[in-house]
């Protein structure tokens, strides 16, 4: 344990514990969906498996296994996969400026930073609990999705359609749960109500990804505005 990590009160380290498994849990667990996906639209257990491990993003998995399986080229899967990737960057943005890590820590943060990593790390008020809640989201989604993966993949067609079992909408739950303390301030549910806005409209008129960046980046622009308002104000 770090000195940052020794400075937190135990009963914090265990609120973030439970934030952080609970995500992880409900999200690794929707990987059976992609396992099972996957293998459907021709990929075989290893390819399926090595996606998770290497690439270990949903949306730009199940993006990529869309593509092959209604038929597009490799070259436009990869695209459109490589597309909703983007948003990853932007959170390193975020996670960086708490993580402070360097050599090989910054590259296993660089693959642990997906929307559930940076979602609890950035809801917590204190340094060490932000760091606690990315690494312990990061690694438990990791795990979880994996394994889930590993069974979706070798079950396949016996567990039926995975999206019955209500995975999908846990893993969306526990994600809204850990978000909506925040949503209680005026500007951050407005900014909500924006970049969803955005990405509704957007959706059914443009490529995969594409809404998503959209919408993050009118997020990241109501911030801007917002800083450059106080900036004026103070001077």
């Amino acid at each position: 344990m770090t000195s940052a990590e020794a400075v937190l009160p135990a009963g914090r380290r265990r609120e973030v514990t439970r934030q952080a498994l609970s995500v992880g849990v409900a999200t690794g667990a929707y990987g059976v969906s992609f396992g099972a996906l996957s293998v459907a639209s021709g990929l075989d257990v290893w390819q399926t498996q090595v996606l998770s491990l290497l690439l270990f993003s949903g949306g730009s998995q199940f993006a990529l296994v869309g593509v092959l399986g209604a038929g597009g080229s490799g070259a436009s899967a990869v695209a459109t996969s490589t597309l909703l990737g983007v948003r990853n960057g932007l959170y390193a943005l975020q996670t960086s400026r708490f993580l402070g890590v360097s050599g090989l820590r910054r590259l296993a943060a660089a693959q642990l930073t997906i929307d559930e990593s940076t979602a609890v790390g950035i809801a917590q008020p204190e340094p060490a609990a932000r760091r606690r809640g990315f690494w312990l989201t990061g690694l438990a989604v990791f795990l979880g999705w994996n394994l889930m993966t590993l069974l979706g993949a070798v079950v396949g067609t016996l567990i039926g359609d995975p999206r019955t079992y209500g995975l999908d909408a846990a893993a969306g739950a526990a994600f809204l749960a850990l978000l909506w303390p925040r949503l209680r301030a005026g500007d951050a549910a407005a900014t909500a109500v924006l970049a969803a806005g955005v990405a509704l409209v957007a959706s059914p008129v443009l490529p995969a990804g594409v809404p998503v960046i959209l919408a993050a980046l009118a997020a990241v622009a109501v911030g801007l505005l917002r800083r450059t308002r106080r900036s004026g104000g103070a001077s």
